[in-house]
């Protein structure tokens, strides 16, 4: 039993944070520069977005009990819990504080896009900080990876 936890651990780490990366930084570029309509594109990549972070929010909950199971207490003094927990506090702020702040901007320059009303700035700048969290994510998620490794030896 305790084989298949740890091989349920490696494939949702490896799940959530393959599909990271694969959607920020292979399919949104992507999705902007072979479509014409950039709300389209913004539509699709917010979708696949909010995909990767439900991943994201399963996965940590099974990784934060799979620590907590296999640690006890001490999974309170493991980096790769705390690294676990801060990458689910990041996408939790991402997904219900970030994107909706972002789709009442869009929603407020109705009828016109976004970044052709006067949101354009205060839009520009919360994407920038949406950008800079999924940076910072996609990077602990590294850690991620390489401490499950060493934790699961």
């Amino acid at each position: 039993m305790n084989r298949v936890a740890d091989h349920l651990a490696v494939l949702l780490v490896t799940l959530w944070i393959g599909a990271m990366w694969v959607v920020g930084y292979m399919v949104a570029p992507t999705l902007f520069s072979m479509l014409s309509d950039r709300s389209l594109a913004g539509s699709v990549a917010g979708r696949l977005f909010t995909l990767v972070a439900w991943i994201g929010i399963g996965s940590a909950a099974y990784l934060l009990a799979f620590l907590g199971m296999r640690l006890g207490w001490q999974a309170f003094r493991n980096r790769l819990f705390w690294l676990v927990l801060v990458l689910l506090a990041c996408t939790i702020a991402g997904q219900y504080g970030i994107q909706p702040l972002m789709a009442e901007l869009k929603a407020s320059a109705w009828p016109r896009e976004v970044m052709h009303s006067v949101m354009r700035d205060r839009f520009s700048t919360w994407h920038g900080v949406s950008s800079v969290l999924y940076l910072l994510q996609s990077l602990l998620g590294v850690m991620l990876v390489l401490g499950l490794r060493r934790t699961l030896r």
